[in-house]
């Protein structure tokens, strides 16, 4: 029988590199908050298209939260800050 060379070497583990792409900031519904407030907000601090900001704050009202930007960790950690200093409830998921 003959040995393939490298066959039975055991394979090299590279470091994981951590993806911080694949996060979203998710807007969650409230009592409290307007919806031309968050339609406001939104255009302001996510830089949405008006009606992309009224679309999200319908999903938002009737579905209780909702992921309205997807991106860098960084970027949507500033993101949420924003809207929470402007009383609006969002996390980074």
């Amino acid at each position: 029988m003959h040995e393939i060379p490298g066959l039975l070497e055991q394979p090299v583990l590279e470091e994981a590199v951590l993806d911080d792409t694949g996060v979203s900031l998710v807007v969650h519904n409230d009592e409290v908050n307007t919806f031309d407030w968050v339609i406001e907000s939104l255009v302001k601090i996510c830089r949405h298209t008006m009606e992309q900001a009224e679309q999200c704050a319908y999903i938002i009202h009737f579905s209780g939260k909702y992921a309205v930007k997807q991106g860098a960790q960084r970027e949507l950690n500033t993101m949420r800050r924003g809207l929470v200093d402007r009383g609006i409830n969002a996390t980074v998921e």
